[in-house]
């Protein structure tokens, strides 16, 4: 081996080893944390608006998302349907159906709902008044893969 052999080699070890411990190091977790309802951002959509709180992971949760939606009146955000994350809605305003247990059920504010892993489900505004509401989702170790 020469020597420009020998310093390739050398560099490509150093490049890959930097590169392993970075995919090697965890993503920071979140610790006790306060949200300001003025911070976040309004994001109009076609059914409403979205503002975004978080999406990262915590000392127990491979990952905990939390969004607020505003859901204009006669819309859906989607279609029913399951994932393996479980979900957390608490209903601020307006009154919803909720699909639960093949059950469309009709809500109002501070109702909670909790969507169990790859359980169908459903949600929509069937008021006269935008629904405003607070999703959770957790990922733990055992949730299922997608």
């Amino acid at each position: 081996m020469n020597r420009r052999e020998l310093f390739t080699a050398l560099a490509a070890t150093a490049v890959l080893g930097e590169g392993l411990a970075l995919a090697a190091d965890p993503e920071p977790v979140m610790g006790s944390h306060v949200f300001d309802w003025n911070s976040f951002v309004d994001k109009p959509n076609a059914n409403g608006s979205v503002r975004t709180v978080c999406s990262t992971p915590t000392a127990t949760l491979e990952n905990l998302e939390i969004h607020i939606t505003t859901l204009n009146p006669g819309k859906s955000p989607h279609p029913p349907h399951k994932h393996p994350n479980e979900e957390l809605i608490i209903l601020r305003q307006g009154t919803v159906e909720t699909l639960s247990n093949g059950e469309w059920i009709r809500v109002g504010p501070g109702s909670v709902i909790f969507n169990g892993s790859n359980q169908l489900h459903g949600f929509k505004n069937v008021g006269t008044e935008p629904a405003i509401y607070h999703v959770i989702n957790v990922k733990t170790a055992a949730t299922a893969a997608a």
